[in-house]
C-alpha cells in the first residue's frame, strides 16, 4: 500500500499530491497563509518529494477530537502559539490557562495552532520546522 502525506493547509483549498522518492508516512501540516515557517516545511517536502494532500482548515475546520488527540502528546501550551500575532492580539482574559480554554481558542481561532504541525499515523512528530528534525523524521 502507498502511503502519502495529508496537509492541512488555510491558505489553499485545493488538494495536491506529489509523488515520494521514499516511503512516506501519513503527514498532517497546519499552515497559516502567511506563515513563513510552513512555507519552509513544505519546500523541504516538495525537494524531497513527498507525497501530500491539503485541508483547509479555515474552511473545513479542526473539529475538538483532533485537538485532544494531539493533547495526549502534547501539551496546550506546546500547542498554541504564543509568539504569533493571534496570540499576541487577544486580550488577557480571552488567553487560556488550562487546555479546555486553549481547546476552544484553537477551535475559534486555528491560526493560534503552532505550526507546521506534523501528524503520522496519529502521533505527532515534528511541531514547528527545523530541516536537521525533519531530515531524522523522513530519511531518505
Amino acid at each position: 500500500m502507498r502511503k502519502f502525506c495529508l496537509v492541512y493547509d488555510q491558505a489553499v483549498s485545493r488538494i495536491g499530491y506529489f509523488r515520494p522518492k521514499i516511503p512516506i508516512r501519513h503527514v498532517h501540516l497546519i499552515r497559516h497563509p502567511n506563515c513563513d515557517t510552513v512555507k519552509k516545511a513544505r519546500t523541504w517536502l516538495a525537494e524531497r518529494g513527498v507525497d501530500y494532500q491539503f485541508h483547509d482548515y479555515k474552511k473545513q475546520g479542526i473539529d475538538r477530537q483532533t485537538i485532544e488527540h494531539w493533547l495526549t502528546q502534547k501539551t496546550w501550551e506546546e500547542l498554541v502559539n504564543r509568539a504569533g500575532m493571534t496570540w499576541k492580539q487577544l486580550p488577557d482574559e480571552k488567553k487560556p490557562t488550562n487546555a479546555d480554554e486553549a481547546i476552544a481558542l484553537m477551535i475559534e481561532k486555528p491560526s493560534v495552532i503552532r505550526r507546521p504541525l506534523i501528524e503520522e499515523n496519529g502521533q505527532i512528530v515534528a511541531l514547528g520546522f527545523k530541516a536537521d528534525a525533519y531530515n531524522e523524521t523522513f530519511p531518505g
